[in-house]
């Protein structure tokens, strides 16, 4: 069974949320794909992360940087897993339903998704995700941001 995290961001952007997660991923020895809902945002994303903090390091690459089964962090708009990815982050409207369902791009233990709380269309994709995936054997925990940006277990869902 695999955790799936929704991660509803309401006070910070997903630009300032999720490096510390990637970083807290790499702490924990675990290999990261980051799915994006298009092209144009993954140039974007892969281009923020490297400057994103100047006294910080994230380790990533693309597809087009070559050697994507190495990158601790491996970006991508598609449903590939070269770097075989323990976590795999699901932003600006990649959907995770479909690729959990494929054992070969399925991460290994947790699937995060991560959306826009102030996007009406994003918060549309996560719960009709969030239904969709209920019905499955995955077990689904909810965060939301409180005032001061910590992330507060709202719901889980576990199918027995």
């Amino acid at each position: 069974m695999l955790e799936v995290r929704f991660y509803h961001l309401t006070r910070r952007s997903l630009e300032e949320a999720l490096p510390r997660l990637l970083e807290m991923s790499l702490e924990r020895a675990w290999r990261v794909a980051v799915q994006t809902g298009d092209g144009t945002r993954l140039k974007a994303l892969d281009d923020h992360l490297w400057s994103y903090d100047p006294e910080k390091f994230l380790p990533h690459g693309t597809k087009s940087d070559g050697e994507p089964e190495t990158q601790p962090i491996y970006l991508t708009a598609e449903g590939d897993n070269p770097n075989e990815a323990d976590v795999r982050f699901f932003v600006h409207g990649a959907s995770a339903v479909p690729l959990l369902g494929d054992p070969a791009a399925a991460p290994r233990l947790r699937a995060v998704v991560m959306f826009n709380g102030s996007d009406s269309q994003e918060l549309l994709e996560a719960r009709a995700q969030w239904k969709a995936l209920r019905e499955t054997r995955h077990e689904l925990v909810y965060y939301q941001e409180d005032e001061n940006g910590k992330w507060i277990e709202k719901s889980r869902h576990k199918n027995a």
